[in-house]
């Protein structure tokens, strides 16, 4: 059996498993492991609104996972090599003849690290890997649930702790390279008649208790959607502590009020009470002012592409290449994927800059661009930004 676990250790502390639901969660840690602490965020880059029916008829913005894989390319520079659906011995023979971890979804009701174990059933992701001393599981899910909290961790497992899974998609993935951060700029798109569908739906369901708790699950996924949007629009922009406006900041708290609301009421409903008015009018109301709030995604993408060019009125193709190859260099030394960089973002804005890593990017850079930079040019000022260096190199 291959110590896949030794030579592929995938590393969460990167990872903000906050804002991500159980697919994305360990699609995020292969991206960070291929490209670098943040490159995750991505997947915050489109805010959308879509929704597909449930068995149960009512509509859910939880998307299935044929619709996530085609978007991996563009937003994590991650390709699907191999997808099939298994039992789970021939799943199990396959991670061990590749020798690399793949990623699983799978039923969550027998996973004994997860809360759900036993409990209830929901399709759910992490990483499968085969070591001499078990089977080495990667999950960065995080989530307060009834059973008690799912945490990110790693297991190692025997096989006999794996028997009840009865069938998984097995995926196997590989990085592709990623796309430079001006061309994945924040977006917003929501079409009216889509959202008053999906809230209709809920206002008119005959089962009260089953429409409320499952708006608790909706709710939750909506939030953390918005956050990570936020996220990523922070980090497009170079800032390195999060949502940069009080309104953005006040909108993701009325979303967080909105999810303990809906959560308030069903645990009221649940025991027989009366459903609280308003619930669906909350959740169309906070969901209106995604509008307001993230509307000027567009305004932000040309405010970062002028400013990203302001050092020269007609920016080249040997200048655009010169700033990746700078901000790949100073990404790899920081531990980030170079967007934030990309974004005019100073190094020493980033909690992993120091005196010392300054020193290593520079001395990367000469050895990478084969030159020696004149040391009169290596002043405090001129190795702030990626286009600082950029100046000096030319």
């Amino acid at each position: 059996m291959a110590d896949t676990a030794e030579r592929e250790h995938f590393a969460l502390g990167s990872v903000h498993s906050g804002l991500l639901d159980c697919i994305q969660v360990n699609l995020a840690v292969l991206a960070d492991h291929h490209y670098g602490p943040g490159t995750h965020l991505r997947l915050g880059a489109p805010l959308g609104f879509r929704s597909w029916e449930r068995a149960d008829g009512l509509p859910t913005v939880d998307p299935p996972l044929v619709e996530q894989l085609p978007a991996l390319p563009d937003l994590l520079g991650l390709r699907v090599v191999r997808q099939q659906r298994m039992r789970r011995t021939d799943m199990l023979a396959a991670v061990r003849t590749a020798g690399r971890a793949h990623y699983v979804v799978a039923d969550s009701f027998p996973l004994p690290w997860l809360p759900y174990h036993r409990q209830t059933h929901m399709e759910h992701s992490f990483l499968l890997a085969a070591g001499p001393d078990g089977w080495h599981v990667t999950d960065a899910y995080r989530s307060e649930t009834h059973w008690g909290p799912a945490a990110p961790g790693h297991w190692v497992l025997p096989e006999e702790d794996l028997a009840g899974i009865e069938s998984a998609e097995v995926i196997e993935l590989e990085p592709r390279g990623l796309r430079p951060v001006l061309e994945l700029p924040p977006t917003l798109s929501v079409d009216d008649a889509d959202v008053a569908a999906y809230l209709g739906a809920y206002d008119d369901y005959a089962d009260r208790a089953r429409a409320v708790e499952q708006l608790t699950v909706e709710t939750w996924l909506l939030a953390r959607a918005r956050k990570l949007h936020a996220a990523y629009r922070a980090r497009f922009a170079g800032r390195a502590d999060g949502p940069g406006t009080e309104a953005e900041r006040e909108h993701l708290r009325t979303w967080d009020k909105v999810v303990e609301q809906t959560y308030l009421a069903h645990r009221r409903v649940s025991r027989g009470r009366a459903e609280p008015p308003g619930i669906v009018d909350r959740l169309r109301d906070v969901l209106a002012a995604d509008r307001t709030v993230f509307g000027d995604a567009s305004a932000l993408s040309a405010s970062l592409s002028s400013t990203s060019s302001s050092s020269s009125s007609s920016s080249s193709p040997d200048d655009e290449a010169l700033r990746h190859r700078v901000a790949a260099v100073a990404g790899a030394v920081l531990g980030m994927d170079g967007a934030a960089l990309l974004g005019g973002a100073p190094f020493d804005s980033f909690a992993s800059f120091s005196s010392f890593r300054l020193i290593e990017i520079v001395e990367r850079l000469e050895s990478e661009l084969g030159r020696e930079f004149d040391a009169d040019d290596l002043i405090p000022e001129n190795l702030r930004r990626v286009d600082d260096l950029c100046r000096i190199a030319r």
